[in-house]
């Protein structure tokens, strides 16, 4: 498996398992048509038709590209952590019960661990 060279920022959220502040990274309030891969080994994660603003400060994602998240506790067990399941990266946290969307269901992502492969 390739893997991308990351920044020491990239590496602060992805490696490190840090967050990136509310409301400043690039795909926040960013709904173009495409797809949302890993940053750190181009997986591809999520599909923009289930991105949808939560107003919480992050891309927010109802649905996972089938097999490519997976959900583990979070070190502080009152949440539960996403990953990539290729490269193991740090993707943010799922929240589930909300009732933003059918599915109830908010993937709550760092942008800083996605790349974005528009629609050609």
């Amino acid at each position: 498996m390739k893997l991308n060279h990351l920044t020491k920022e990239e590496e602060s959220v992805i490696l490190n398992k840090n967050t990136e502040s509310p409301f400043t990274g690039q795909y926040d309030n960013f709904f173009n048509e495409g797809e949302y891969v890993c940053k750190q080994c181009e997986t591809p994660l999520y599909i923009s038709k289930n991105k949808f603003d939560a107003g919480c400060g992050w891309p927010s994602f109802d649905q996972e590209i089938k097999g490519k998240v997976k959900r583990i506790p979070d070190k502080d067990f009152h949440r539960t952590e996403i990953i990539c399941s290729t490269c193991g990266a740090h993707l943010g946290h799922v929240f589930l019960g909300e009732g933003f969307t059918k599915t109830n269901t908010r993937h709550c992502v760092n942008s800083i661990s996605l790349k974005f492969v528009p629609i050609s």
